[in-house]
C-alpha cells in the first residue's frame, strides 16, 4: 500500500482554512497533522469542528510535523515557512508564489536538502502547455490580469506611485513590466504571474500588465504565447473569495488537486 504522506498548513484564511477543512473531510494518501495562523483564537475556531484537529503550532514548527508544508499565509511570512521547510528537506508546496521569484537561492538550498518546491497552477491554466513549449524555443510570455480595483487595494507599487486604485472609474493600466517587477510591486496579486514565468521563459522575459477594472466582478487572466511549437491564448475569469479578494475560489482547489498528485495511483497532466 502506498505510504500517506502528513501535510501541515502555514495560514489559516481564504486559502488554508479551505484546503485545511477538504484535507479533514477526508482525502486518500494525506492526513493534516499541524497548522499555523497569526490569530490563535480564530484558528481554534475553525479547528473546533474537525473530526481529527491538527496540532496548532508557531510557523517555523511546522515543518518538525509534516512530510508536505503548504504556504498559505500573507507573504511577508513566507520566508519563515520555506526556510525551515527546505531546511529539514520536505516537500514545500508556495502558494505565494510571487515571493519565490526574489528567492531562488531556496532552489539551491533544496538540492542540498533533498526538499522539493512544487508550485501549484493557483488561478491560472495551461501551465503544462506552456511547460511543453518551454522544451522549444519560444518568442514570448505575455500575461493581462485584470481585477475590480479594490482587489488590488495596498499593493506596494500603487503607494509609492500614489496611485489611489479605488477612485478609477474606468478600465485603467496600473502597471506593464516583467514577472519580477510586478511579483515585487504587487505581492498579494500576482502569484499566477509568477508560476507562469517559472513554467515558462523566466521572470525577466515573462511580461505583465496589470489592470484595475470597475467593469468586471471576477479576476481574470489572458495568456499569450508565441512559440516554436505552439501559438497559445488563454483566458480564466475566476470568482474572488469572499475572505479576500486577492485570491480567486479556485486557488484552494488547485493546491487540493495538486496534493492529491503527490499520492494517486492516476495523475493526469505533466
Amino acid at each position: 500500500m502506498a505510504r500517506t504522506l502528513t501535510v501541515a498548513i502555514g495560514g489559516l484564511g481564504a486559502i488554508g482554512a479551505h484546503l485545511a477543512r477538504a484535507l479533514d473531510a477526508g482525502v486518500e494518501g494525506l492526513r493534516l497533522t499541524a497548522v499555523a495562523a497569526r490569530d490563535q483564537d480564530k484558528a481554534r475556531r475553525i479547528l473546533a469542528g474537525f473530526r481529527e484537529a491538527p496540532a496548532l503550532v508557531a510557523l517555523p514548527a511546522l515543518a518538525e510535523h509534516a512530510d508536505i508544508i503548504v504556504e498559505a499565509a500573507p507573504a511577508a511570512v513566507f520566508e519563515q515557512i520555506a526556510e525551515a521547510a527546505i531546511g529539514r528537506g520536505r516537500i514545500f508546496v508556495p502558494s505565494s508564489v510571487g515571493a519565490l521569484l526574489p528567492r531562488m537561492h531556496l532552489l539551491q538550498r533544496a538540492r542540498e536538502t533533498g526538499a522539493r518546491i512544487i508550485v501549484p497552477t493557483g488561478a491560472l491554466l495551461g501551465l503544462d502547455a506552456v511547460r511543453a513549449a518551454a522544451e522549444g524555443t519560444v518568442e514570448s510570455v505575455t500575461i493581462e490580469t485584470r481585477k475590480p480595483p479594490r482587489g488590488l487595494e495596498g499593493a506596494p507599487y500603487l503607494a509609492e506611485h500614489k496611485i489611489d486604485v479605488l477612485a478609477i472609474t474606468t478600465p485603467t493600466i496600473v502597471f506593464k513590466g516583467n514577472a519580477f517587477d510586478a511579483a515585487r510591486g504587487f505581492p498579494a496579486n500576482v502569484n499566477v504571474a509568477a508560476a507562469l514565468a517559472l513554467a515558462g521563459i523566466g521572470p525577466e522575459r515573462t511580461m505583465v500588465e496589470i489592470w484595475g477594472d470597475p467593469t468586471v466582478t471576477r479576476n481574470s487572466h489572458t495568456i499569450r504565447v508565441e512559440a516554436a511549437a505552439a501559438r497559445l491564448t488563454m483566458t480564466i475569469e475566476n470568482v474572488p473569495s469572499e475572505e479576500n479578494p486577492r485570491t480567486g475560489k479556485i486557488t484552494p482547489l488547485s493546491i487540493l488537486a495538486c496534493l492529491r498528485g503527490l499520492t494517486s495511483t492516476l495523475k493526469v497532466g505533466t
